[in-house]
């Protein structure tokens, strides 16, 4: 039997019909991701499964006794009692049987031999059934609940007033869990959630014995978690069977299906209409009125009509500056905050530079994390993850020059150009409009170029006159990308850059970096788009205060990790003197042959280097000579080649610092 059902559900706003003709059902086990472009409805329709609203057509009808769990994305206002407070209520039938038995326990001690006889027989009772309803154990499921979702201890007890509203739905989230409702409707509960938070949301939810609807643009989440999806869009809703990636799959191939059969129609209405059209005054007239009346009847019954393809933004970019095969590399960096900021010490090398500690950290500074030495070459995409708070945007302030290293080194490659999106969008400027904000970025173009360029990015008619500071998040980080992708970069350093988009948005930014031909350093929560496009995973240890490198993409981080997990049991039996003495001599070995190679390498590298100085000093000598003589075409042609040229003994002489 159904937990919910729903028929014939329809909601407007005035005018405006939001979806309408909306069927469901919602069984036990059920795990439903809702998804959707935004302005669709979602939040609407799970406000009234929850009964918070009523819809302007049609019924929901909800089993007898059903209990519901919802999350809105805004918070209820803050109360005065604590954290640890707000969770007890949960257990208040508990809290007063636990008042009961403490009253039968001090009744044990009553000197009517009677009385006390009485008491113990009902305390036998009562110590029973609480124990079955885990009256022992009810506050360490509020820590555990807790700590699962990132709160810390010391704030278990903090007024609710003084919590933030992320930590406030962070909060109701896990008064509704220690609830366990028979039903949960949760509305994007992966916001304000760090990665440990959310794996261990996961796998809460995938051991949840009821069931549940959740609204999230988190693909990895829904990816994980659902057995089933339901999308609402053009006001329609249509179920899918099985998780994200199944939906996307079927959804294709019902598009594909629907376009087909709509395109045969065409032909079979271009077909006929023709036949009538050649036939209908001659001697097939007859038969050209029948199939008249038989098209006529199609069309009015069975007319079929275009898929119709959602706008999505348009995102492309591609960088025509070469960077040296080293992009960033790091040596012995320590990442932290100075009690006196200094500036850091830079120093140009090899067409790039490097940025070093300005002195040795204090007792005073406070250390975030030590980072094992980083390299990360021209072409690939890393992936930083972390807890919030961990310091990942503050290696990427680090990187940019705007703080320094409390210890070690930073090398950005030669021919570097590094274009930021920060998560806040602070580069916005707040009073100017969507337009001036991205001529204000390039001001090469047009106004009619501008407008054009920021259809692309869904900005059209008067939105271009919106002022950034009137912009909804998804807005804001469209225009964000708009502006950086007019830059002439090869390095992109992206700060959160899928908040506030939607997944079609989230997909498009996904194709766009992946098909990127610069580098990419990416810090995300964003599983799902670390796991498409990473070929290496920074990660940062709070607790051990470490950055550590590992190669290939998110789901090849978690099997490491795994494999890491599991290792402290199948340690290998200590080796013996004589297998240690073997293993130096091939190491030794080993040692000998990378030498060589290299040696073998850096002198190729300088025979390679001198024959390109020669011929630029040639080529120079021929521009001259044409410069006088005149002669524009071959100025432009000897021109572009002594550019190239000069590239390629900037990227030779890199190569060739970096292995002397």
């Amino acid at each position: 039997m159904s937990l919910l059902t729903a028929r014939n559900l329809g909601m407007a706003f005035g005018p405006l019909d939001v979806f309408q003709d909306v069927h469901l059902a919602i069984a036990p086990g059920d795990r439903i991701g809702l998804v959707g472009p935004n302005g669709e409805g979602k939040t609407t329709l799970l406000r009234i499964l929850a009964g918070e609203l009523e819809p302007t057509t049609g019924t929901v009808h909800r089993r007898r006794g059903l209990s519901i769990g919802y999350l809105p994305q805004e918070p209820p206002p803050a109360g005065n009692k604590t954290l640890w407070e707000d969770m007890l209520e949960v257990f208040q039938d508990l809290i007063e049987a636990e008042r009961k038995l403490a009253d039968l326990e001090a009744r044990l001690a009553d000197p009517d031999p009677q009385v006390a006889q009485a008491a113990l027989e009902a305390y036998a009772r009562h110590q029973h059934a609480f124990e079955l309803q885990g009256g022992y154990d009810y506050p360490v499921r509020i820590r555990q609940t807790l700590t699962g979702l990132g709160f810390k201890p010391d704030m278990f007890h903090h007024p609710l007033k003084q919590l933030s509203g992320g930590q406030r739905t962070r909060g109701l989230l896990a008064k509704i869990l220690l609830r366990q409702p028979d039903l949960l409707l949760l509305d994007e509960p992966t916001n304000h959630l760090d990665l440990a938070a959310m794996e261990w949301l996961e796998n809460t939810l995938l051991k949840w014995d009821g069931a549940m609807v959740v609204v999230s643009h988190d693909r990895y989440f829904l990816d994980k978690v659902m057995n089933r999806i339901w999308e609402l869009m053009w006001g329609r809703l249509t179920p899918y069977r099985g998780n994200y990636s199944q939906y996307l799959i079927q959804r294709e191939a019902m598009l594909e299906r629907m376009r087909k059969e709509y395109e045969a129609q065409q032909a079979l209405i271009a077909k006929e209409t023709e036949f009538i059209r050649r036939n209908i005054a001659g001697q097939k007239s007859k038969q050209a009125r029948g199939r008249r009346k038989r098209l006529e009847r199609l069309l009015q019954r069975q007319r079929l009509v275009a898929p119709r393809q959602r706008q999505t933004m348009r995102l492309q970019m591609v960088s025509r500056i070469r960077s040296g095969e080293l992009v960033l590399s790091t040596e012995n960096l320590t990442i932290g905050y100075r009690r006196h900021p200094l500036p850091p010490v830079r120093r140009e090398r090899s067409g790039g530079y490097v940025l070093e500690a300005p002195a040795p950290p204090g007792r005073e500074d406070l250390i975030l994390f030590r980072a094992e030495d980083l390299l990360l070459k021209r072409g690939e995409r890393a992936g930083l993850v972390g807890p919030n708070g961990a310091g990942k945007t503050t290696l990427i302030r680090t990187l940019l020059g705007q703080i320094a290293p409390l210890e070690g080194r930073l090398r950005v490659g030669a021919s570097v150009r590094i274009g930021y999106l920060a998560q806040a969008q602070e580069a916005l400027p707040p009073p100017m409009t969507v337009l001036d904000a991205l001529m204000d970025a390039d001001p090469r173009l047009t106004q009619g170029e501008a407008r054009a360029y920021l259809a692309r990015f869904l900005f059209t008619g008067d939105d271009v006159f919106k002022t950034v500071e009137t912009l909804s998040g998804g807005q804001r980080s469209r225009l964000a990308l708009a502006r950086l992708s007019r830059q002439e970069v090869n390095f992109l350093v992206l700060d959160e850059p899928t908040n506030h988009l939607d997944i079609e948005s989230q997909e498009v930014l996904e194709a766009m970096l992946r098909d990127f031909n610069g580098t990419v350093l990416l810090v995300s929560h964003d599983r799902y788009l670390i796991d498409a496009i990473a070929t290496q995973v920074w990660v940062i240890d709070p607790q051990a205060k470490q950055l550590r490198a590992y190669p290939g993409n998110y789901s090849a981080y978690l099997a490491t990790r795994e494999s890491q997990k599991r290792a402290p049991g199948q340690r290998a039996a200590a080796p013996t003197q004589a297998q240690h003495h073997r293993q130096q001599a091939r190491e030794a070995r080993k040692r000998r042959k990378e030498e060589e190679k290299r040696q073998q390498q850096v002198l190729a590298l300088e025979d390679r280097i001198h024959t390109r100085e020669q011929e630029l000093e040639a080529l120079t000598e021929a521009l001259e000579q044409a410069s006088l003589a005149q002669e524009l075409e071959e100025v432009q042609r000897l021109g572009k080649r002594y550019q190239a040229l000069q590239q390629e003994l900037d990227e030779l002489i890199e190569t060739w610092a970096s292995l002397v």
